[in-house]
This record gives C-alpha cells, structure tokens and sequence, in this order.
C-alpha cells in the first residue's frame, strides 16, 4: 500500500481465499474487515461498522458471481448447472445488498443460459428447467429484453409444458411497470404468447380470467394505472394481427381459436369499473379492423364489452361509443359500427337494434340530451328508425327529440318520423305526450304572464313543471331560482321560456348537464348567475355557445384557469364576470 493508505496494486477476486469481519481484538472500535490471500493477508479499516459490512458484502457478492457465471457457463452436466442455478438464486434472494447491479448479474447470467443452443431440439425441456429453477429470482426482479424475448419463445414453442406460474410475475411486472409501452416490444411480445400459452390449456378461459383478476388484484381500484392501457393494447394488437388479412367475407376456422382469448381479456377488463373507462378510451374511436369485427366470435364478446358501456352510468364510460364527430366514417365511431342500417360488427339484427339503443339511452340519459349531439346524429336517421320499430324506449325518445327541437328539416323526414313512432304502441304513447306538451308550449309561449318571477326557497324541479304548466309565460325575461332545490332535470322546463335573458340560479344542485341544455336552447340569454353550483369545466365550456351574455357569475364553482381563459376568448362581449374562489381567480 501507498502512504495514502491505497493499494498500489488491484485485487483479483479469485486470489481471495477469505474474507471475514474483525470483531474479537477490537477495544478501540476500529471497525477492520481481513482478507486472505495466498502469500499474506490484507486488513482493511472502515469509519463505522455499517461500510465495513458493506465491503464485505460487495466482496462476497462479487467472488460468488464471477464463481456462478464461470461455472454455469462452462459447465456441461445439466443436473449440475440447475443445482448451482438454484444456489445462485437463493444466494441473490438472501443478499442485503440493494443495488441495481445485484438485479442485473443474476438475470445475465440467466439470459446467457437460455440463449445457448437454441436451436437444439431439447432446447424447450432445458429452458423449461432452467427458468423453474430461477422463479423465484424472476418473482423478484424485472426482466430485461432478451430475457423477455427467450421467456416468449419457449411460450411459443412449448405452450403447454411451459412453466406458468414462473412465468406469471414477470408478465405481470412488464404489464404493470412499463411507462411507455411502445418502447417494450420483447415484454409486449411475453404478455401475448403467455396469454395464448394460458389460453392452451384444457381450462384455458378460466385461467385467462384469473390472469386478468390477479393483475388488477383484490381492491376496488387497481393500483398499478399503466396495466390497463397495456393489456388492452396486447389483446388488440394481436386481434388486428391475425384479421387484418383476412379473407371477405369472413369464414370461421380453426385458427381463431388461438386469438380468441384476447376478445376475452376485453371483455374480462370491462368486468371492473376502473378498467371498464380505460378500455373505452382505448376503443374510442374502433381501433379494430373490419376482419375482426365480422368475425360473429369476435362481435358476441364485444356486444358485451358495448353493453357494459352503455349500462355504466359514468360520462367517461358511455361517452366513449359516440366520439365527438360521431358520423364520421373512418375511423368510425362504435355507434357507426354497430349501426343497425349498414353494421360493421357480426351480430344479429335484433341484438345490433338492442346495443345501438342501449348506447343511444346511455348518452341521451346523461350529459348529451342535446341538440347538437342530434344533429350530428342525423345522417344516421335510419338506423334511430329501425331501433325505434323495435320499441326501443331510447329510439322512441331521440325520434320525439328530433321534432321537438326541430333537428331535422323536410316535411318527408317529419312524415316518415312520425310514422315511425305510431308503429309501435310505445311509439304512439310517446308521440301523444309530444303532441300534448307542444300544445302546452304554445300556451306557455303565448304573451302575456309576467316579466320578472322568483320562486321560494323550498321550490323543487316539480315545482318548476307545475309552475309552467299554469299559463302564459311568453313574456317572462327574469327568472329567479336562488337558493331552492332544483337540479338539472328542471333545464328541460327552462329552455321552453323563449324571453328568458336573466336566470339566477344561485346555490342550487344544477350541474353540468343543465347548463349543457341551456347553453344551446336560450340564446337570448344575457345574465346568468352560476355561483356556488356543482358545474366544472365540462359545462362551463358549452357556455361559449351564448353570444349575447354579457353578465356571468362563476364564484365558487369548479372552474379552472384554463377553461376560463378560453370561455373569455370565445365570449369577447362579455362584460361582468365573478370568478372568486375558483383556480381561475
């Protein structure tokens, strides 16, 4: 050694006979660790006992990796490598080093196992061996590329014999830890052929809905957020590679068997709430070809993964089959897809009239009972004809919004509507109650009644339909709602007052929704008085839509900065506006 204490010249590790830590001479605390070499011994002195442990422990880490990898790799008795493989894995599990090298030598050195001869023909029954030998380590560490593509392969090869239950954790990790999943294209490669080595086995659909069940795990929300999108891109991706050339029409074979099983994973996903939004934003709009959707299989599995859609009463689920173009061809929208009149998905008549609907009800029963939504929709009056000659309620209702609010123009269009809707007995009820509150609007839109009117604080969304079935009201300009019940159902009494340009609606439960339907149905409005409401960004935005509103008073609602900044550009004559106690303020 120098005068400064280092060595004038390195170690090897393989001329270390032993090394120990010095503890029994030891009075003055001089925290010493001792090296055995052939021709003497070498004392080493750390500051504390937590860096001589830690010598030791690098020393010893390093002399029995450099010991394996020269043994396993040189070594040709099978028998004998998988007994030292099984002591380097326990040797790794046990050691209290905490560094990134101690994740990445052991899983080399599995690698360079797995790659040798890999194209013997006992390769599959070795790699078997071999990585049931090191499930632990791969239930412990994450899997490098390589590692991923060999583990993928024997997947492929022997999807039956293949050692699932080692193979499990590290699909599982590259699912749940993969940031940027488009840059993974080995573990992407592992997640699908493991799935389809599960889907081999005589009970493979359970064991595919296990697979799917551990990796959201047993809470109400999974916590691993990147698992979703990268399972739902794996079983699309494999659904677009074996249909995209197929043959037109579509004739069933054998081979789809073996994809079939990422149908399921769709389907399986939408089985969990927090997934159900997930793989709706992924679908939105079809990412899948025409080959997979004429595929009657394929189409029943995703029927179920539309009606779990529609059912679900969240706006971030149901909105998802009608992006906002929703007549747009390509890339089409699930409710273009499944459109009764000309579909895209292999299902029968009855349950394509029975889904469209459904999703139809889903969004006309939640934020996109509008007149925009409809005229976007028009172009595919035909199919709201054919669900509605089903008696579907939802179908019905749309066809009666069409007259209403005066969608669609065309004495033949409104002939053929209403013809449509006395076809069917729900049809005609419907119909009959348009006609009665069409009579009670003119009456109500009749002059006359008063200009300025406020209901009492105990007033609720009844009180207001009580109150516009009374009389007259085409005079009323002011309306005062501050402090009462109502909610966004009175919003469809509301856009009937045609005079309206003041509405107060102060610390009320009205919501998004509500401000949505007035927002496209009172244009005349001037003054509007949102403060201490339940609406956030979603509806405050469709208030961009009210060119004469000069006055607006957001204070203490949900509004956020950059919603304001772009109502304000959208609204260039607004003149007064309260936004305190919001994050625009």
């Amino acid at each position: 050694m120098n005068p400064f204490g280092l060595l004038e010249h390195p170690l090897s590790y393989s001329c270390m006979q032993e090394v120990y830590c010095i503890s029994r001479w030891d009075p003055a605390r001089k925290y010493c660790l001792r090296i055995v070499m052939p021709h003497g011994s070498l004392l080493l002195q750390a500051n504390d006992a937590y860096t001589r442990d830690q010598w030791y422990h690098s020393i010893i880490w390093r002399r029995n990796m450099i010991r394996y990898k020269n043994f396993l790799t040189k070594t040709v008795r099978k028998e004998v490598v998988l007994k030292e493989l099984k002591n380097m894995v326990d040797f790794v599990m046990t050691t209290p080093l905490q560094d990134e090298s101690v994740t990445r030598a052991p899983l080399q050195i599995l690698t360079d196992l797995l790659s040798e001869n890999k194209e013997s023909e006992d390769w599959e029954e070795w790699a078997e061996m071999v990585t049931s030998a090191a499930a632990p380590l791969l239930a412990e560490r994450c899997a490098a590329g390589d590692l991923c593509a060999l583990l993928a392969r024997l997947c492929r090869r022997r999807p039956r014999a293949a050692p699932l239950p080692a193979l499990a954790p590290p699909v599982r990790r590259v699912l749940t830890r993969n940031v940027d999943f488009a840059r993974a294209p080995n573990g992407r490669r592992l997640v699908r052929d493991y799935i389809s080595a599960l889907s081999a086995h005589n009970s493979g659909s359970s064991l595919v809905r296990r697979f799917v069940e551990v990796t959201h795990g047993n809470r109400a929300t999974c916590p691993y957020p990147r698992a979703a999108p990268n399972l739902a891109a794996v079983a699309l991706a494999a659904l677009d590679d074996h249909y995209r050339d197929s043959a037109t029409p579509h004739v069933c074979d054998e081979s789809e068997e073996e994809v079939l099983c990422f149908a399921d994973i769709l389907e399986h996903m939408c089985e969990y709430e927090d997934w159900l939004v997930v793989v709706g934003a992924v679908l939105q709009p079809v990412p899948l070809c025409a080959g997979a959707m004429s595929c009657p299989r394929v189409a029943k599995r995703l029927g179920k993964l539309l009606n779990a859609l529609a059912h679900d009463p969240r706006c971030a689920a149901h909105a998802c089959v009608a992006p906002a173009r929703a007549a747009r061809l390509c890339p089409p929208s699930w409710l273009r897809a499944a459109a009764p009149s000309d579909p895209l998905l292999a299902l029968p008549n009855e349950e394509l009239c029975q889904i469209w609907g459904d999703m139809l009800g889903g969004l006309l029963n939640c934020c996109c009972k509008r007149k925009s939504f409809l005229q976007s929709m028009s172009k595919q009056l035909p199919d709201f004809v054919l669900v509605a000659l089903t008696a579907h309620p939802a179908a019905i209702e749309a066809l009666c919004l069409f007259l209403e609010w005066e969608v669609t123009t065309g004495e033949q269009t409104q002939l053929e509507i209403i013809a449509t809707l006395q076809g069917t007995e729900l049809g005609q009820k419907y119909y009959k109650d348009l006609c009665e509150r069409q009579q009670n609007l003119q009456r109500l839109q009749s002059e006359g009644g008063p200009r300025r009117l406020a209901l009492p604080v105990r007033a609720t969304d009844a009180d207001v339909a009580e109150l516009l079935d009374a009389g007259a009201l085409g005079n009323l300009e002011c309306l005062s709602l501050a402090f009462t019940s109502v909610t966004s159902a009175c919003a469809h009494h509301l856009i009937k007052l045609p005079s309206l340009r003041y509405l107060n609606l102060w610390a009320t439960k009205f919501g998004d929704s509500g401000v949505q339907l007035i927002a496209e149905h009172l244009p005349k409005l001037q003054v509007l008085n949102l403060c201490e409401t339940p609406v956030s960004d979603k509806g405050i935005e469709a208030l961009s839509g009210l060119s004469n509103l000069r006055r607006l008073n957001l204070n203490s609602t949900k509004l956020s900065a950059e919603a304001f900044e772009v109502l304000r550009q959208r609204l260039p004559h607004l003149q007064e506006y309260d936004i305190r106690y919001t994050e625009a303020w």
